[in-house]
């Protein structure tokens, strides 16, 4: 275990960001959280983490940085939303780039350490024709969403080269577990169990045969741990690379949505029945990541997806009913 530090998250509040706070403070570390509770809920914070509510591009964000002067800045604040993205790309670039921007400088001024930066394995690389895919394999993003991450990366970069700030890049595949929100293409796993829970047939767009890589969330907060402390290889020149610190955060097995219903089906003990109905224009048909990178550092996820299913559909139905 390493030597207690001053952490700050942003988006901390929210289903994973509140997740990796636990983590930190199980580990003694010191914690302050950014969120705007846009998404994000109190309720999922530890007294123990101190609350700004700011947005991650204002100057009291920037403001907290110069003053808690954090070893590490850990961030999960972003426009997560494809669809938003698509109907407003400046919405999405003044939350994912001008916000990142707004704390790596600040991070900059005050000496960070490492900056520990949440990307997406589901969208940098487009529709790749390697599953499960490396972070070698190119960045072809089809959404202004996808972009903005591989452009946070990109920035990052930069401060690593010129100014010798220290990132590591996550990028994750479709995460879930407690605290998840029924909210866009990776709450299907809490979509679903509200709909199980209600008695209502698993709305199902497409055929349903479309995969994802489902990593819970528990094991999503073990790797950022680790990324706060991981060795990192040093900076050769101008051969320094995006994947030299990237890593992919997922399990490698592919699930269709047919079996996660079946499966989060089985789990709850209730059949309420199907409806499929048309698939969704610019959906990526599959999408499955190569953690075997990540791996080698020492991680592995701990919860076969029955059993993270499991944990979840028990956290939202004592959720739903009220229950302790």
């Amino acid at each position: 275990m390493s030597e207690p530090q001053r952490v700050v998250v942003t988006g901390g509040a929210g289903f994973i960001g509140s997740h990796v706070v636990d983590a930190y403070l199980a580990r003694g570390h010191q914690v302050w959280v950014i969120d705007d509770l846009s998404s994000g809920r109190r309720e999922n914070l530890d007294a123990d983490a101190e609350l700004l509510v700011a947005d991650v591009g204002s100057p009291e964000a920037a403001d907290l940085l110069r003053q808690v002067r954090p070893d590490v800045v850990n961030h999960h604040a972003a426009q997560i939303d494809v669809r938003v993205s698509v109907d407003d790309p400046g919405r999405d670039a003044r939350t994912n780039i001008l916000g990142l921007l707004n704390l790596t400088e600040a991070a900059r001024e005050v000496g960070t350490r490492r900056f520990v930066f949440v990307s997406s394995g589901g969208v940098v690389y487009g529709e790749p024709e390697v599953r499960p895919t490396p972070e070698t394999m190119p960045k072809l993003p089809l959404s202004p969403y996808g972009v903005t991450k591989l452009a946070g990366e990109y920035y990052l970069n930069y401060y690593r080269r010129v100014h010798g700030m220290e990132y590591v890049a996550l990028r994750y595949s479709n995460v879930f577990g407690p605290r998840q929100d029924p909210h866009g293409e990776a709450g299907v796993v809490a979509i679903f169990c509200n709909r199980l829970l209600a008695g209502e047939a698993l709305t199902i767009f497409g055929d349903g045969e479309q995969t994802r890589d489902y990593v819970f969330v528990k094991d999503v907060a073990a790797a950022n741990m680790l990324a706060t402390d991981m060795a990192l290889p040093a900076v050769d020149g101008d051969g320094a690379d995006l994947d030299d610190v990237a890593f992919n955060v997922g399990t490698g097995l592919a699930t269709s949505v047919n079996r996660l219903a079946d499966s989060l089906e089985q789990v709850a003990g209730l059949h309420p029945g199907r409806d499929y109905r048309a698939g969704r224009p610019g959906e990526l048909r599959h999408s499955t990541l190569d953690a075997g990178k990540l791996r080698g550092r020492g991680w592995a996820p701990q919860a076969t997806l029955t059993e993270a299913l499991q944990q979840t559909y028990e956290y939202i139905a004592q959720n739903r009913t009220g229950a302790t």
